[in-house]
């Protein structure tokens, strides 16, 4: 019997790799959404030439990888591997009354992540679009039908007659994420797979979007005021 000296060699450069508080931290911060350089550097107030070199690191141990945007094609989102999700430490709990996903055409990504999240339970769900479409791609309504999701009657909605107070924003779309700005609380990079149009595009988009509510789903409690309970007093 053989070991698999590539498996090992892999993980002892992944751990080499996050032997830096800067580096763990970075992935902490990546396990709950992908972000630019810019925004990188501001949560971890460190020069520009010293996070550059800690994500070339990251990356060279395949911790990290790099995303061009489908909106503005200047920026890059770094992003998480999905394998390194087991090298993360524990992220911060989240709070919010509903969590609200968002793309550019409420059309594909975020009424399937919002299904899927409702799907898991727990947190109240909803879906908007920051340039809405007239209906439901039917590449999108083909995808949840093969993976046994409902999408009930879904009609695309803009993001301000969706949005209220205490909702979690997750965007989905790059535009969408660049459109809205400050708005956003965090911001999964799914490409967009409409315009390809093929059932590969659609399954891998499906894919990633459920993964990350996997992931991201625990880390999750619920601002909502627990219903009054009925009194156990009784009268005389």
């Amino acid at each position: 019997m053989h070991e698999r000296f590539d498996s090992v060699e892999s993980r002892v450069e992944r751990h080499a790799a996050l032997a830096d508080p800067v580096r763990l931290r970075i992935v902490d911060l990546l396990t709950l959404g992908d972000l630019v350089v810019s925004e990188l550097r501001d949560r971890l107030e460190i020069p520009g030439n010293l996070l550059s070199h800690h994500l070339r690191v990251l990356e060279r141990a395949r911790i990290v990888s790099w995303g061009r945007s489908e909106g503005d094609r200047r920026r890059r989102y770094v992003k998480l591997h999905a394998e390194a999700l087991e090298l993360r430490g524990e992220p911060p709990r989240l709070t919010g009354a509903r969590v609200l996903f968002v793309c550019t055409g409420n059309s594909a990504r975020s009424p399937i992540a919002a299904a899927l999240f409702a799907r898991a339970g727990g947190v109240p769900t909803s879906s908007a679009g920051t340039h809405p479409a007239d209906r439901l791609s039917a590449g999108a309504a083909a995808t949840a039908a093969r993976h046994h999701l409902t999408l009930p009657d879904h009609r695309p909605r803009h993001f301000t007659d969706v949005h209220a107070d205490g909702d979690l924003v997750i965007t989905v779309c790059d535009r969408a994420r660049e459109e809205l700005s400050e708005l956003v609380d965090h911001h999964w990079s799914i490409p967009n797979p409409t315009p390809v149009g093929t059932t590969n595009a659609y399954d891998t988009a499906f894919a990633e979007i459920a993964r990350r509510i996997t992931h991201f789903g625990p880390h999750l409690l619920s601002t909502r005021a627990a219903p009054a309970q009925p009194s156990t007093h009784s009268h005389s």
